[in-house]
């Protein structure tokens, strides 16, 4: 499994929250083109936005990296932030099932 990580850092976390609303919305028209198995986006103290994208294969991963491009292009016309990121393997990853599976009776 590969994935994208960003890592932004906004001057204030009120950019960083418009931001985060504006990611979810334009980075989940990509999940399909792109074969996503899945994105988080995380919103921290501080101004603080990371982002995580799971692929499957290499060149999903370099496909959603070509495709947004202009979707950061246009954050960084709106706000001032510092940005890292890179690309890796999952060597571990653990997520609990996030359904409920007991019954009740009444």
């Amino acid at each position: 499994m590969y994935a994208k990580i960003y890592n932004l850092k906004f001057v204030s976390p009120t950019d960083a929250k418009v931001a985060s609303s504006y990611f979810a919305e334009h980075l989940a028209k990509f999940i399909r083109p792109c074969n996503m198995q899945s994105i988080n986006i995380s919103l921290g103290p501080c101004g603080s936005l990371s982002i995580t994208a799971k692929f499957d294969g290499s060149l999903d991963l370099k496909n959603f990296e070509s495709k947004t491009k202009p979707v950061f292009d246009d954050i960084k016309k709106s706000f001032n932030y510092m940005q890292t990121n890179f690309s890796g393997v999952y060597v571990f990853s653990f997520e609990a099932e996030s359904s409920a599976t007991e019954i009740t009776i009444n």
